[in-house]
């Protein structure tokens, strides 16, 4: 199921991948990605390609659909976790609001239907 979210998140615009840790923080933005699966190691965009991404798949074991109220908005994500509740990675939905600051219906749709089809929990 984790290479199917993946999957589904790479086919939608102004999706930013996030890892980070306390030294480095990567980002990567959806847009004409790939996706693949060799063994346990799920490929995010193309190895000759300005960036990529290796996840491995036996380590990630749950995804969270999370609204983080924030002061002027709301930022929307899904985050993906190990077994001891570390993010490993994150997929934030960009581009949320107008320029009057106002939350974009289509946008907050696409988040939505995947909540709905997947649960606000997963465990993988």
């Amino acid at each position: 199921m984790l290479f199917e979210i993946l999957s589904e998140l790479i086919q939608i615009n102004d999706i930013l991948f996030i890892v980070k840790n306390d030294g480095a923080t990567s980002e990567i933005r959806s847009d004409s990605l790939s996706i693949r699966q060799k063994d346990k190691w799920i490929n995010l965009g193309d190895n000759d390609g300005p960036a990529h991404m290796h996840i491995n798949s036996e380590l990630i074991k749950s995804a969270k659909f999370v609204e983080e109220e924030r002061p002027e908005r709301t930022s929307f994500s899904v985050r993906f976790f190990d077994n001891d509740e570390n993010r490993i990675l994150a997929a934030f939905f960009t581009k949320m609001y107008g320029p009057s600051k106002s939350l974009i219906i289509e946008r907050k749709k696409l988040f939505d239907t995947l909540k709905t089809r997947y649960s606000i929990e997963i465990q993988f």
